[in-house]
């Protein structure tokens, strides 16, 4: 009778220990690593080619397959690149990125002309067939104004209040 009882004891404290740890909450935070995403794409000879005859020092360029194309992103004479080939590595367009001290005097002056007071905050130069336009972000009064500038002619694309002030 003793070993029935204490049978049904350690069977009870058994059958209470696992009915409370399937019931009890357990926090648990699992964190994942960080992933980073790097799409790079091996470029062909004709695209290498064409890039290595316009580009003679260029920093860190970064190769993209965008559809039957190739994007190569670098950075040349402290200004950032982009450049589009075709798959023959004929060039599609070529934007470089600068700060208001790369505009040439000829188009700064067609933008004083419209702008006289003005700050030249960044500006663009897009390179395409046989087309260089010149975008041009500018602070002019409480107004910022984006305004393009292709054959001598002056476009203002947008114009935003500045409301920080």
């Amino acid at each position: 009778m003793k070993s029935k009882s204490i049978f049904k004891i350690a069977a009870a404290m058994l059958v209470f220990f696992f009915a409370q740890n399937s019931f009890a909450q357990v926090a648990r935070v699992d964190t994942l690593n960080e992933v980073v995403i790097k799409s790079t794409s091996l470029v062909n000879k004709a695209v290498s080619n064409a890039f290595k005859k316009e580009f003679k020092n260029p920093i860190n360029p970064r190769w993209y397959k965008m559809d039957q194309n190739y994007l190569v992103m670098f950075f040349a004479k402290e200004q950032k690149n982009n450049v589009l080939y075709k798959n023959n590595g004929a060039l599609v367009y070529h934007i470089t990125y600068m700060n208001g001290n790369g505009l040439p005097k000829e188009v700064e002056g067609i933008v004083n002309s419209k702008y006289p007071d003005y700050s030249i905050l960044t500006t663009f130069r897009i390179e395409q067939d046989a087309r260089i336009i010149w975008v041009v972000n500018l602070k002019v009064a409480n107004d910022f104004v984006l305004a393009r500038v292709e054959d001598d002619q002056l476009e203002e694309i947008q114009r935003f209040a500045d409301i920080s002030k």
